[in-house]
C-alpha cells in the first residue's frame, strides 16, 4: 500500500494542477482527498454535474463533502435526458453519457485555468463492463487510482486510514441503471425510482437497489437485510403508492450490472 500512495502522490504533483471529475462517491472522493494533499488547495478544482442520473440526496451530500473537505469546486448542471442515447436507455448509455459530461467538466475546467481532469476509476473497474470508461479514455481523461493499482479494497482501507467518513459508503451507480436497456427513461420514471431508493434509504438499508419492469419494482438489498425488509409493510406500501402494482424482493441480493 506504501508504494501505491507513493506512487499515486508522485503522479499527482507531477501533474501541477487538477480538476477532479466528482460524484461523491467514494472512488472520487479518496482521488480529491490525495490531490488535496499532494497539490494543495489552490491547485485542485472539483467539478459535480447534477442530473436526473442522479438521486438529488445524493447530490446534496457530495455538495456537504465538498464544503467539508475544504476545496474549490463547481456544481454543472447537466440535462442527460437530451441524449438520445440515454433517454433511450441504450446499452453503450454509458459511454455517450460519459462523452457528454466530460465534454462539460472539461470546459469547466479550461476555463478556471485547469487543463488536467482526473476521474476515480480503480484497477477493479477493468474487469468489468464500463463503456463509461472508453468514453473517459479518449477525451484523454486522467485516471491516477487506476495508475497507481488501486483497487476498491485498497482505496477503502486507506480513506478509513485517512479519516474519509465515507470510507465503507456502499457503490451507487446512475439511475438509469435500473431499467432494462432500451426501456425510454423520463424525468418522471427516474424521479419515480430515486424516490423509491429514498425510502430504503431512509428505513436504514444503505446499500439498496430498486430494479423496474414496468408495473414491478424488484427491490435488491444484500441477503443479510432481506428478512428485515419483508416485514417493513409500511415502507413497502409507500414504494406502491409512487404506482407500482408489485414490490417484490429478488432473492439472489444486491448486484452490480445485473442488466449488463
Amino acid at each position: 500500500m506504501t508504494e501505491k500512495i507513493d506512487k499515486l502522490q508522485r503522479i499527482l504533483q507531477e501533474k501541477g494542477k487538477l480538476a477532479v471529475a466528482y460524484s461523491g462517491g467514494i472512488d472520487s472522493h479518496f482521488l480529491l482527498a490525495a490531490a488535496l494533499r499532494a497539490l494543495g488547495e489552490e491547485r485542485v478544482l472539483a467539478v459535480l454535474c447534477r442530473g436526473m442520473m442522479m438521486p438529488e440526496a445524493e447530490v446534496r451530500e457530495a455538495e456537504q463533502l465538498l464544503r467539508k473537505i475544504g476545496t474549490n469546486y463547481r456544481i454543472l448542471e447537466a440535462d442527460v435526458l437530451a441524449i438520445p442515447e440515454f433517454a433511450g436507455n441504450d446499452k453503450r448509455r454509458c459511454y455517450f453519457c460519459k462523452k457528454y459530461l466530460m465534454g462539460q467538466i472539461k470546459a469547466c475546467a479550461a476555463e478556471n485555468g485547469f487543463v488536467t481532469v482526473a476521474d476515480g476509476k480503480n484497477a477493479d473497474d477493468a474487469k468489468v463492463y464500463r463503456p463509461g470508461a472508453q468514453a473517459a479514455e479518449e477525451m484523454g481523461i486522467f485516471s491516477p487510482l487506476f495508475e497507481s493499482g488501486f483497487t476498491k479494497q485498497d482505496i477503502r482501507m486507506q480513506a478509513k486510514k485517512w479519516g474519509i467518513s465515507i470510507w465503507n459508503k456502499p457503490s451507487q451507480a446512475c439511475l438509469a441503471s435500473r431499467f432494462p436497456y432500451n426501456t425510454h427513461l423520463t424525468a418522471e420514471k427516474l424521479r419515480k425510482v430515486g424516490a423509491a431508493e429514498a425510502i430504503l434509504h431512509d428505513a436504514g438499508f444503505a446499500a439498496c437497489r430498486v430494479r423496474v419492469h414496468d408495473e414491478i419494482a424488484r427491490i435488491e438489498v444484500p441477503r443479510g437485510d432481506m428478512e428485515r425488509l419483508v416485514t417493513l409493510t409500511g415502507q413497502i406500501q409507500k414504494i406502491r403508492e409512487l404506482g407500482f402494482a408489485f414490490v417484490t424482493l429478488d432473492l439472489e441480493g444486491i448486484r452490480s450490472g445485473v442488466f449488463d
